[in-house]
């Protein structure tokens, strides 16, 4: 396969310049990760918790928690909200089964959609 420089190595004085400094933070990392798990309890909540702290991204997996008890994915996703609220993360829904959360430094675009003035047509 030919060689189209999409993928070039970095030079040596990129690398050295790409160097980052260790976080003086112990609990932030100084890469972020994109992390896929699934919510099966409520005590699953301090790991995401923690997660979300160290930088990272999650995506939730709600089924599991929600064949067992709606209620629990009530409160689990009330209490990620206030959590992510706390720390000035963000939150979103993804879908029915999943749920997006995001530390500080990380945002959720959202579409703004035009509300129009004109009533909503009814069935007549």
């Amino acid at each position: 396969m030919p060689d189209l420089g999409l993928f070039r190595k970095a030079r040596k004085e990129e690398d050295e310049k790409a160097v980052v400094p260790p976080s003086k933070d112990k609990e932030v990392s100084d890469k972020t990760y994109l992390k896929a798990m699934p919510l099966r309890e409520l005590s699953d909540l301090e790991e995401i918790k923690n997660e979300i702290k160290k930088g990272n991204v999650l995506i939730l997996r709600v089924t599991p928690l929600a064949s067992k008890s709606i209620e629990d994915v009530k409160r689990a996703v009330n209490e990620l909200y206030e959590f992510a609220e706390s720390i000035s993360g963000d939150i979103a829904r993804l879908g029915e089964e999943r749920v997006v959360i995001c530390p500080p430094n990380i945002r959720i675009w959202r579409e703004n959609r035009q509300v129009s003035n004109k009533p909503l047509p009814t069935a007549a």
